[in-house]
């Protein structure tokens, strides 16, 4: 087999099995137990805490396109929000658009009211969290009947080029893999995580953000001034090995580099929104209780004046 097909196969295979350990971690996590008992921590907070500290202005670009894709979401809804609540990382991202709101640090137990609110905002946090379906069955818990839940997290596609490239890099030079990028869930697997809270109205879309960066060490350091780099519990702490960076320096460039030689890097964001059930909410028609066919009413349709 020639190298090049060689080379594209084992991306190809090493992406499938990030996606398998992604799907195994993202959407199976350990239920949701109430204090005193503590899911497994696949994430450590007290590292996350450090390097959410160290994080700088000019990183939190994707921190405030996800507040002001909310904020545009919750325009379109006909109603006003008289006692809010918002679970983040980065509270200096909410303070001033939203300064109503009570700030809910992210943490395995949310200090949430149960039914107090009627708007819980979960900003980009749910791929660091021990336990997402936790999360949002305490976020649900917290809503008043017919409250609304707005989410925002990573989704799986986000840094799938870093992914693929450190993982072939490291299975070359050592022969196995290391967990490295945090597993993020695919949108149909968050879909079924607000279904699995009792959330009612489930929607879930994403957007994909396109960027390309000079080179992997500038796109770590966008990393690093976000506060996103590696903070699973099970990471390598040694010092990583010169040689694994140039490696997969190479394989990204190679793979995922554009016409002008730039490496191009996805990072996606899903939003996620769910009801608190309520009577008063609009329930789908029993089977068989249809009048009309679809076609029948296209042709009313059709018969009607043009404004």
């Amino acid at each position: 087999m020639p190298q090049a097909s060689t080379r594209l196969l084992s991306l190809t295979l090493s992406i499938k099995q990030c996606d398998l350990i992604s799907t195994a971690l993202a959407i199976q996590p350990a239920p949701f137990y109430p204090s005193p008992m503590i899911p497994p921590e696949l994430f450590n907070t007290t590292v996350q805490s450090a390097k959410r500290a160290r994080a700088t202005k000019e990183g939190m670009f994707l921190q405030e396109l996800s507040r002001d894709e909310i904020l545009e979401r919750l325009e379109a809804v006909n109603r006003s929000f008289t006692k809010i609540a918002i679970v983040t990382g980065h509270p200096e991202i909410w303070n001033a658009s939203v300064p109503e709101a009570t700030i809910i640090p992210d943490e395995d137990i949310l200090d949430l009211e149960v039914g107090a609110y009627d708007l819980v905002i979960h900003s980009i946090a749910l791929h660091h969290c021990n336990d997402p379906i936790g999360q949002v069955v305490q976020c649900g818990r917290g809503l008043r009947p017919d409250g609304l839940f707005l989410a925002s997290c990573f989704g799986g596609q986000t840094l799938a080029e870093l992914r693929a490239a450190l993982s072939v890099a490291e299975t070359d030079l050592r022969g196995g893999l290391s967990p490295r990028v945090s597993p993020m869930a695919e949108i149909r697997e968050l879909g079924a995580v607000l279904q699995r809270a009792g959330l009612a109205l489930p929607v879930v879309d994403s957007l994909k953000i396109p960027t390309s960066y000079r080179d992997l060490y500038h796109l770590m350091r966008d990393l690093r001034a976000m506060g996103e780099t590696n903070v699973m519990t099970a990471r390598v702490t040694s010092l990583t090995a010169k040689t694994l960076f140039e490696r997969a320096q190479k394989i990204y460039a190679e793979e995922f580099s554009d016409h002008n030689g730039r490496l191009n890097c996805t990072f996606e964001l899903v939003f996620l929104s769910g009801w608190a059930p309520d009577a008063s909410q609009p329930k789908p028609l029993k089977p068989g209780s249809v009048s009309k066919t679809l076609q029948q009413a296209l042709k009313e349709v059709k018969k009607l004046p043009n404004n």
